[in-house]
């Protein structure tokens, strides 16, 4: 909601909002920030809504229930979800990339936005994440850029099909596996997703959308891999280091190459700036100038952020929360010595659910032996939610597969149960979604380890 509320304000428009978190005292920081931009917050009991010429727009979490919806249709204001509203932005722009894909949307929509910044493109950005390079002391939270080129650059959601609403010139896919529903409905979105643009970016290294590419007309693809010879484009001479990747990027058609130095970890990372760069190429960059533009992206918050060392401890903050996404952190954390103390807050008992059996076989394979995985309680803000699923369940499923693994109800005692297993050499990594004080938490930890 928030880059979104930032790109109405950058365009002239009146916002305000009302955010249980607030309600609840929660992240002021960034609620200071908001009231900055000249965005108004009110309590979330309806206050705000006062004329039938409002348009009220709410994430998914906010339900039918809730006073500001209820005072909404009282008044016969328009009622929107956020991803009407995005989409309506979103089409109406002269030239529109979209992204998305189970895993690496929001530092490749990042990376992108970046490279069209510095090639002088003047790009809007709609990003699910805090974008580091556009962050200063002024604008901490800087998950949105506003620019006046009509290129409209934004990550786009498969979670609740409302990827459908999205008619892309570009169209990124980055990847495909179990998230949020089952894969025939997945495959169907991300199909009709790619068959409405133009021009459709797709990962050979990823079965299924290696099946895509291969089922979409041939001048409509630009692939690309970190393997596959038949790429569009391809990284060779990879150099991994634990807080950087270099690579070459090389175009099959001309041979033309281009040397890439990120400020970000991982070979999944390599996999996101070729997505940046072939959606460049789709715009009508050279490789060389969008591999240039590139250069000096230092990635988005929460993304394998490292948060401070402290005796020979390493803090890291990170927004993985489904298996493939932990599963890339971990593989790109194992590349280099070091054991893991892990912790995962499960970002709602839906996913729970849903990924029980994905979340044990991904700790499980992905682990150390010496590692250690504890988990509090999933994240809760209020409402109706099925609870059937808990952290308990996935821990004794990850014990039962030989992997050292704890549960405590209340994340505090995940805390300090990091704190006291925490040796020289140790990486404690926090990880999870949809809650903005695991930030908090992680920089805590930072200060109780140093005393």
């Amino acid at each position: 909601m928030l880059p979104l509320a930032l790109i109405l304000r950058g365009n002239g428009e009146t916002v305000a909002g009302s955010d249980r978190s607030l309600d609840q005292g929660r992240i002021s920081a960034k609620f200071d920030f908001i009231r900055a931009q000249g965005i108004e917050l009110f309590p979330q009991d309806g206050s705000g809504l006062t004329s039938a010429s409002q348009i009220l727009v709410r994430s998914a979490a906010v339900e039918d229930s809730v006073p500001d919806v209820v005072a909404a249709h009282r008044l016969g204001a328009r009622d929107m979800k956020r991803p009407e509203l995005l989409a309506e932005l979103f089409n109406a722009a002269p030239f529109s990339i979209g992204v998305a894909g189970t895993s690496g949307k929001s530092t490749t929509t990042g990376m992108i936005g970046w490279l069209l910044h510095q090639a002088f493109r003047d790009p809007t950005v709609m990003n699910g994440a805090v974008m580091k390079n556009f962050a200063t002391p002024d604008a901490l939270f800087a998950s949105a850029l506003v620019g006046k080129s009509g290129l409209f650059v934004s990550e786009v959601d498969e979670s609740d099909g409302s990827i459908a609403r999205y008619n892309p010139r570009v169209a990124v896919l980055n990847n495909m596996a179990l998230d949020h529903m089952d894969m025939d409905k997945l495959r169907a979105l991300f199909r009709g997703f790619l068959d409405r643009a133009q021009t459709a970016v797709l990962n050979l290294d990823n079965n299924e959308t290696a099946a895509m590419a291969a089922a979409l007309p041939r001048g409509k693809v630009r692939s690309f891999s970190l393997s596959n010879p038949n790429a569009d484009l391809i990284a060779e001479n990879i150099e991994l280091a634990p807080t950087s990747v270099a690579f070459t990027a090389r175009e099959k058609d001309n041979a033309a190459t281009a040397q890439v130095r990120l400020g970000v970890p991982g070979a999944h990372n390599i996999a996101n700036a070729l997505a940046a760069l072939s959606a460049a190429r789709a715009c009508g960059l050279s490789l060389h100038e969008a591999s240039s533009a590139l250069a000096g992206f230092t990635g988005l918050k929460r993304r394998m952020e490292l948060v401070g060392e402290v005796g020979g401890v390493t803090v890291i903050d990170d927004f993985a929360h489904n298996p493939d996404k932990i599963t890339a952190t971990l593989q790109t954390l194992h590349a280099f010595p070091g054991r893991l103390l892990l912790m995962f807050q499960p970002h709602g008992f839906g996913p729970l659910k849903l990924m029980r059996d994905a979340f044990i076989d991904c700790f499980a394979e992905q682990m150390g032996d010496d590692d250690v995985l504890i988990m509090p309680d999933p994240v809760y803000y209020g409402g109706t939610v099925n609870r059937e699923v808990s952290s308990e369940d996935i821990v004794a499923g990850v014990r039962r597969k030989s992997r050292q693994a704890l549960a405590f109800a209340e994340r505090g005692a995940c805390g300090d149960k990091l704190v006291e297993l925490a040796e020289p050499g140790d990486r404690i990594i926090i990880m999870g979604a949809r809650d903005d004080t695991l930030s908090t938490f992680a920089a805590d930890l930072v200060e109780r380890l140093k005393r």
